[in-house]
Parts: C-alpha cells; sequence; structure tokens
C-alpha cells in the first residue's frame, strides 16, 4: 500500500521573487539523516536569496510496494521541489528525480538542515553555477 501525504503551512511562504523549494530527508526534523528510499519525511523549507522558511512536510508510506513505485511515491509527493537533499541516494531514484528536473544531493553525515539552508543562501547569493539558477526559477514568482 503506497500513501503519500502533504502537509503544507499556511501563509508561512517566503516572500516575492526568486525561490524555491528544497526537501530534506530527515528522521529528528533537524538533520539531514535519512536515505531517499527509506525517508518517510521530507521536511520542505522555501528558500530564497534572503528568506527562508519551512513550509511543510510529504509523508509517505510505501509497505509492500515494489522498488519502482516506493521510488514514484516519494518522487510524486516533492514534485514541486527543486532540490531534495539526503544522505544516501541510489542511482535509479536519482536518475528519476532528474527526469522530473528535482535535483538530488548527499549531505555531509548528519548535516544540520539550517546549516544547508545557509549554505545554499550564501550560494545563490554570490555565483550560482547554471543549474542552480534555473532549479531556482522552478519556484519563481514576480516581484512587487
Amino acid at each position: 500500500m503506497i500513501r503519500t501525504r502533504r502537509f503544507d503551512i499556511v501563509g508561512g511562504r517566503v516572500g516575492k521573487g526568486l525561490h524555491m523549494k528544497v526537501a530534506f530527508a530527515s528522521t529528528d526534523k533537524i538533520h539531514v539523516d535519512e536515505h531517499f528510499g527509506r525517508a518517510e519525511s521530507f521536511f520542505i523549507w522555501e528558500v530564497g536569496i534572503e528568506e527562508a522558511a519551512f513550509s511543510g512536510l510529504v509523508q509517505v508510506k510505501t509497505e509492500g510496494a515494489d522498488e519502482a513505485d516506493r521510488i514514484e511515491a516519494r518522487c510524486a509527493g516533492l514534485a514541486d521541489c527543486a532540490l531534495v537533499y539526503v544522505a544516501e541516494i541510489g542511482g535509479p531514484a536519482a536518475a528519476r528525480l532528474v527526469a522530473k528536473k528535482i535535483h538530488p544531493i548527499k549531505s555531509k553525515e548528519r548535516e544540520p538542515i539550517t546549516a544547508v539552508v545557509e549554505k545554499l543562501q550564501e550560494v545563490l547569493r554570490n555565483s550560482p553555477p547554471p543549474w542552480l539558477r534555473k532549479a531556482m526559477l522552478k519556484g519563481e514568482r514576480p516581484a512587487t
């Protein structure tokens, strides 16, 4: 049985302008510490150049499903994310994410989510690589 549930925080969005949704595979809500294929919870943050905020949670239960269905359930739950940080990820899962324009990134062992967000913002403020600029456009909203 496969179940994917999403909980979004109302009003918890980052301001106007360039931003992106970033998912973190975590067992404790604090560290990036879970393998993509085993993750039951993904913590979603909206990250902009100057602002970042927790914006929701994706929960995935895949009891009795085959590997392809487990991967697909996780990909579907993260469809609006530009990046997903994980402790580990297999080749087929990484390929499936990239095909859906979601970039998987392996994090250092038990790195705090807030530290990852700060590093990401620093890269965005300076000279982000072309693939990251393109990923950020996935969540673009017009500035006012």
